[in-house]
């Protein structure tokens, strides 16, 4: 389903996700395994988002975000957090600097501009699943157009960040990618 958004933008820097240290009570991890989908896991959700800035720079900066999403499982009673997940946008992991918002909703450069159109796709594949609960979730200063008005989830690391909580019995796991044109998240129940 591909989506159509505005973006309102709360008082901070808000894509890029900066590299100040923070402290949190995040808890899901990082599969450190290799998952194979089995016949019984069940797909809860999918959501996709039009890629509508093909510029090199944000393409990259979404593929490395879905890759770094890619098969992150939240288990039960445990909170996700992107910006934990992924970490700051540092050049040296092969972010670059892309279009982002300032508080005012001006655009400017920042290192993993993008990756909140990966936050706001992954928000729409999560909202309405039972038994998610929605810690934290904040919206851009300035319109953006691959998610319906409202339904963004803006992310800047060490200030604002998209949070939920798996309050159900079993563990999901988020499956992340982009192709040129779209980022599309599935949530998928695994059954062990």
């Amino acid at each position: 389903m591909k989506k159509l958004l505005i973006f309102v933008l709360p008082l901070l820097f808000l894509t890029g996700c900066s590299s100040k240290n923070v402290t949190s009570n995040y808890t899901a991890e990082k599969s450190s395994y290799s998952y194979n989908h089995k016949d019984e896991d069940m797909e809860l959700s999918a959501y996709s988002s039009t890629i509508y800035t093909k510029t090199s720079e944000r393409q990259n900066n979404i593929k490395l975000a879905c890759n770094e999403l890619n098969n992150t499982i939240v288990n039960p009673g445990e909170t996700f957090s992107f910006c934990d997940t992924l970490g700051p946008a540092k050049p040296e992991d092969g972010y670059q600097k892309a279009d982002t918002f300032d508080t005012e909703g001006d655009i400017y450069k920042e290192y993993g501009g993008g990756k909140c159109q990966v936050s706001s796709t992954l928000y729409n594949a999560v909202k309405d699943i039972p038994g998610i609960e929605i810690i934290e979730r904040h919206e851009h200063s300035n319109y953006v157009p691959y998610v319906q008005e409202g339904q963004d989830a803006a992310v800047a690391y060490g200030s604002v960040d998209f949070k939920f909580r798996n309050n159900n019995a079993y563990p999901i796991m988020i499956k992340a990618s982009a192709t040129d044109d779209e980022v599309i998240i599935k949530i998928v129940k695994i059954i062990f």
